[in-house]
């Protein structure tokens, strides 16, 4: 499947080299991943993907390449060659987030289901050797949830058994693991019912269960770091504004080309 302009851009920019780069010096953290995390547009603002705000709880040492593309699961991100083309670019110390299984749950579209405990933990076996051969570190992050509610209030998760693959996947391999999925449902169920609303893209005309305005970007984007932290994927200097607020105007969405 070809690229877009935009797409090819955006791979050409990640690929440009730092000059007299170092292990010690700039690191790049790397997102595969679906339209939860991607970076959007202005044509479709307000929704905000979560990898649009982690630059803001990362000092300017660790740079965020953004490779999340919306309606990608494990299996189609790997098809059309966006896998090959993040292993193009990374470099050792680099840091790999992969976050799938929104469109992996697609049993109806055979371009991009994956099966839990075979086909999923297969392709995702893939982003951790890849990155491994490579020299960079992978991370696995459970996908975060929807907004569901049962009839009693209660946050309910909707992600089968993929999370759990993924964490039995992420134990086997000596991976470390955002869990995302569980995170998130807990902060929904803190959240409640209405309060959740502004976190997701409820507009005017819309009342999408799926994606983030900003504040739930923002708010996405700080349990990740949290756990890049918890898990000692990143050391403590590295990121910053844990626990201070975000305005929602530091999140800009660039011209749709």
């Amino acid at each position: 499947m070809s690229l877009t302009r935009r797409q090819v851009t955006a791979a050409g920019l990640a690929a440009v080299p730092l000059a007299g780069r170092t292990p010690e010096r700039k690191r790049t953290l790397y997102i595969a991943g679906d339209s939860t995390a991607a970076q959007k547009y202005a044509d479709a603002a307000p929704e905000t993907g979560w990898g649009m705000a982690l630059p803001f709880f990362l000092r300017n040492e660790i740079a965020v390449s953004n490779q999340a593309v919306n309606g990608r699961s494990s299996k189609s991100f790997v098809d059309e060659g966006r896998l090959d083309a993040v292993l193009g670019t990374i470099r050792p110390h680099d840091l790999l987030i992969v976050q799938f299984a929104h469109n992996d749950e697609k049993s109806d579209d055979p371009t991009r289901y994956t099966e839990p405990w075979t086909t999923y933990q297969d392709y995702l076996r893939l982003y951790v050797e890849g990155a491994r051969a490579h020299g960079a570190r992978p991370v696995l992050a459970t996908p975060v949830e929807r907004r569901r509610f049962d009839a009693d209030g209660n946050a309910v998760p909707t992600h089968g058994e993929y999370p759990a693959a993924m964490r039995a996947l992420a134990a086997r391999e000596r991976v470390a693991l955002l869990d995302i999925e569980a995170l998130s449902l807990a902060l929904w169920q803190s959240l409640g019912v209405e309060a959740t609303k502004t976190y997701f893209n409820w507009t005017a005309t819309e009342q999408d269960n799926t994606h983030f305005n900003p504040p739930g970007a923002i708010a996405v984007a700080r349990l990740v770091a949290q756990e890049l932290l918890r898990t000692r994927v990143l050391a403590r200097h590295d990121v910053i504004r844990l626990h201070k607020d975000i305005p929602t105007s530091w999140i800009t969405w660039p011209p749709a080309s």
